[in-house]
């Protein structure tokens, strides 16, 4: 297993520049990300802001390069979708998650875009090919980089690359592997997006737990009062004690979902990203061996003065398949063994951060406890 993560490893390169993404910067109902990066070979470090569109304008431009052999066979890492910053979408989302008679906004989770992000900008870097691309050293150096909006494709482009979808991508493949990997792709999506709906299920499950909890502790505490009876104030002391256990078990509950979307979640989610991108790289290798197949019966029909001509489209269409199938190999082996150590460390990461959770909830709910139990005694 060693062996093999090592040839993994070392399929990529060793980045040019470590990249942290540290916060996000609300502006309105625009967001800007600050991006600090440091170029390993001197240390000289950079810090640029960058609002969501900068970085799909760096991914289009990863997307459409030009001469570069074999470019359609890379799994580009994927983008996270850009994230609604209005209040009307804070509202709609805690109402869809904490229940429709929420009265409370769920906290800003730019933290996790801002993983996202950092995570998109890291693969990107580590690539041998995609981290090549200037614009990516502009994105990474210069405060005003040199960048235009994201082209929008219209209504038309997106029906017609759909009915390709449907054409083309039940086309069966001539190489076994590659078959065996689309099928594999279809499974592994549906699973891991179920995983990933039925985490964050969990998730948001404890965040209503912990909006239930500072309910009953704030409750609690109110209703206490301050008497001047002696069994009244034996009450409210009882009252104010149980309050803060209550309070205890909520910020457990934030805790330990906080804990669940910064590890297993996170990665749930950029691995079905991931599903996504490699079912486009998979697809676009088949409509390149559609090609190679039409251009087989055009020099089958074509006419003896033509036939000279097909064979040429036919040698440059072959070259380019096989450059897109060599990538492809290569591609898809580092995926998977990126995805099961990732996956392997999301889970440590995981256990660790509960288990430290649990030990301190203990300690302090065992202390709090024993304040009630004397209570009762005295």
């Amino acid at each position: 297993m060693e062996s093999d993560e090592a040839a993994g490893a070392q399929s990529h390169t060793d980045p040019v520049f470590t990249v942290n993404i540290t916060h996000a910067i609300k502006d309105g109902d625009s967001l800007t990300y600050l991006v600090k990066s440091t170029q390993v070979s001197d240390k000289v470090e950079y810090e640029v802001q960058h609002p969501f569109e900068d970085f799909q304008w760096l991914q289009h431009t990863l997307l459409t390069q030009e001469g570069i052999p074999g470019l359609a066979g890379v799994i580009f890492p994927p983008i996270p979708v850009k994230p609604g910053t209005t209040v009307a979408n804070a509202e709609a989302k805690a109402k869809k998650y904490l229940g429709i008679r929420s009265q409370s906004l769920m906290g800003d989770d730019w933290h996790k875009y801002c993983y996202a992000l950092e995570k998109y900008l890291q693969q990107v870097n580590v690539h041998p090919i995609l981290r090549k691309n200037p614009t990516l050293l502009n994105f990474l150096t210069k405060k005003e980089p040199p960048m235009k909006g994201k082209p929008r494709k219209g209504i038309f482009n997106k029906l017609t690359q759909v009915v390709e979808e449907i054409l083309k991508e039940h086309h069966k493949d001539i190489d076994d592997y590659f078959q065996a990997e689309r099928e594999s792709n279809y499974v592994l999506t549906a699973f891991t997006k179920s995983l990933t709906e039925k985490c964050l299920e969990m998730i948001h499950s404890e965040q209503r737990m912990a909006v239930a909890c500072g309910h009953f502790s704030t409750a609690l505490h109110i209703g206490s009062g301050h008497e001047a009876d002696p069994n009244d104030y034996a009450v409210t002391k009882m009252c104010i004690k149980l309050s803060e256990a209550i309070d205890t078990l909520k910020r457990n509950f934030e805790r330990v979902a906080k804990n669940n979307m910064n590890t297993l979640g996170c990665h749930l989610e950029l691995y079905s990203r991931f599903q996504d991108a490699e079912k486009e790289m998979l697809f676009r290798r088949t409509c390149k061996l559609i090609e190679v197949e039409n251009a087989n019966r055009c020099v089958e029909k074509a006419k003896h003065h033509k036939k000279t001509q097909a064979e040429e489209v036919k040698r440059i269409v072959e070259r380019e398949y096989e450059d897109i199938s060599e990538m492809a190999k290569k591609e898809i082996q580092n995926y998977h063994q990126n995805r099961v150590r990732e996956y392997r460390e999301a889970l440590v990461c995981l256990t660790e951060c509960q288990l430290r959770t649990a030990r301190e909830t203990h300690t302090l709910l065992t202390k709090q406890l024993a304040e009630l139990s004397q209570l009762f005694t005295d």
